[in-house]
């Protein structure tokens, strides 16, 4: 399938733009640059918008969700927006009781552990058009007002989203997620496969809608040994970016803690390989074979270092980053809700001064 002439990779508005150049292996003019997690968290025209509004409600109001969106790409200045939501919404959507616990996170309201619990969820059935529109709505108005700056749309990767429907909740080592892969395979398979097919439906109806690449992201795919990521969750990962493979765009693969799987997280389909802050940009250039395309990887940490340590620290990345084919700098993770905001805007001014 060919993407609307109305989608903004066809009618010009972002096909040149420098986030998906650099998705594509170009080297633009500068060196484009966005945060994860950037929409919010450190922001008090955030906290304004978002007061006495829950997460996920947040996250299922268009023009909230579009606001939230865009408020980082005005105050900051960053070469792509990221779609506001959470890794949880496809669940909440397809029916699942969860919902965001403040200062816990992602709550259900039972675990998900057996072969019969899995055959409830799949009678569920696919995501459908009615249950995404205030995702496609959000997406829509969100590209109307973006103009050459690209969406990335967003989703969360089946492992992650299949352990937390495991464990109930966050959790510091999937004791439980990990247990039934291994002890109890095929519902493991099932489960992940549902997981897969929620996650693809959430990515396509972006795009479709305008978003100009995804990424998806796995939070805890760093708590497997290559082994097991190769046989437990990387089919899944495929599973669910085949439902995007089709459209022409760009796909970011990332995932904390995953240095030793990297060249897998490549495989599943992806087109530029997100790294995490404990693995330098040149080390992963190398593991990868100096072949893909790379965002990242800011620490987190030195967001609140004296501005000529976190100056020396970008220009180290940036070094790092350019043995790649082609970069996007980003963190390592998400933003610190503590961070002031005016020193992301002083990061983003910096790297593109230096193209100018």
């Amino acid at each position: 399938m060919t993407l609307p002439l109305t989608h903004p990779l066809r009618d010009g508005r972002t096909a040149d733009s420098a986030v998906v150049r650099a998705f594509s292996g170009d080297r633009p003019d500068r060196l484009p640059v966005w945060f994860m997690r950037q929409a919010g968290r450190s922001l008090p025209e955030y906290r304004a918008a978002r007061e006495g509004t829950a997460m996920l409600e947040a996250c299922l109001r268009p023009e909230l969700s579009s606001e939230l969106t865009l408020q980082p790409v005005r105050r900051h200045g960053v070469d792509a927006a990221i779609f506001f939501s959470d890794i949880v919404i496809p669940l909440r959507l397809a029916g699942v009781d969860v919902d965001i616990v403040p200062g816990v996170g992602p709550v259900l309201g039972a675990p998900v552990r057996t072969a019969d619990d899995v055959a409830r969820l799949a009678q569920t059935g696919p995501l459908t058009r009615e249950a995404l529109a205030p995702i496609t709505a959000g997406v829509g108005l969100t590209v109307a007002e973006l103009g050459a700056t690209p969406l990335i749309g967003f989703a969360g990767a089946p492992f992650t989203l299949a352990a937390y429907l495991v464990e109930g909740g966050p959790s510091r080592d999937h004791l439980a997620a990990r247990t039934l892969m291994h002890a109890d395979p095929s519902t493991w398979f099932a489960l992940t496969e549902w997981a897969a097919d929620v996650t693809g439906a959430f990515l396509r109806a972006q795009v479709l809608a305008g978003a100009s690449a995804v990424q998806l992201f796995d939070s805890w795919a760093g708590s497997l040994s290559r082994a097991d990521y190769l046989a437990h969750a990387a089919p899944a990962s495929a599973r669910a970016l085949a439902h995007v493979a089709d459209l022409d765009v760009k796909i970011v693969h990332f995932g904390t803690g995953t240095e030793h799987l990297l060249t897998a997280m490549r495989d599943v389909g992806a087109d530029v390989v997100g790294v995490d802050y404990r693995t330098p940009l040149d080390r992963a250039n190398e593991l990868l074979g100096g072949t893909v395309p790379l965002q990242g990887n800011l620490d987190p940490a030195m967001l609140a270092a004296p501005w000529p340590v976190l100056e020396a620290h970008v220009r180290d990345v940036v070094a790092r980053g350019a043995k790649a084919p082609s970069h996007v700098l980003n963190l390592g993770h998400g933003v610190p809700p503590t961070t002031d905001p005016a020193v992301l805007t002083r990061i983003v001014e910096l790297v593109h001064g230096w193209g100018s």
